[in-house]
Parts: C-alpha cells; structure tokens; sequence
C-alpha cells in the first residue's frame, strides 16, 4: 500500500489531524517523537503549530524541512486498530495497545 498525506491541521500540543490517501482521517499525537537534531524545534509548540503539507513530498513538513514519513503518521494515529495490526507489522511497527 502507497500511503500518502493529502491534508493536515495542528489540533493542540503534539497533536496533528491528518488526512490519508486511502481515506481515513485520524489524530497523530507526535509528543516523544523528536529524536534527533531537526526534530529539535519542533519542542516549541509554536513552531510544531507550523506543520504544513508538502505537495511533492506528500506529507507533513515544518518550515526547518523536517518530516515524518506517512506510515509512521499512520500508524501514529491508528496504531491501536487491531485491523491494521499485520500491516503495521509489515512497515516494521508494533501495534500499541488499545487505549
């Protein structure tokens, strides 16, 4: 499956909306996801505010060019569906438990 970002809007805190091409929409909450020197400003939640979509790239981005990759959105904001379980695994990702 192509994942792509087709729309994204800052909820609150480290909190994004995020909308996929296959449809679904859901919230990705990135807070402990900065691990390394770009994702460093992104701490400020002024500066995390300023997520924009990125057209050629097709998902989000800040204006310091640092991005996440759509299946780790993806699974940031749907990790807890037990349906999407064997996919995540094929990205290389472990289901979170159920909230």
């Amino acid at each position: 499956m192509f994942l792509h970002v087709i729309d994204v809007k800052h909820i609150e805190n480290y909190k994004i909306e995020v909308t996929f091409s296959d449809g679904r929409k859901g919230v990705a909450d990135l807070d402990g996801s900065f691990r390394g020197s770009v994702f460093k400003p992104l701490e400020d939640i002024e500066f995390f505010s300023k997520v924009a979509l990125d057209q050629e790239l097709e998902t989000v981005v800040w204006p310091n060019g640092a991005d996440f990759a759509p299946e780790f959105l993806y699974f940031k904001a749907f990790g807890h569906d037990p349906d999407l379980k064997t996919q995540f695994k094929a990205w290389g990702y472990r289901a979170e438990p159920v909230a």
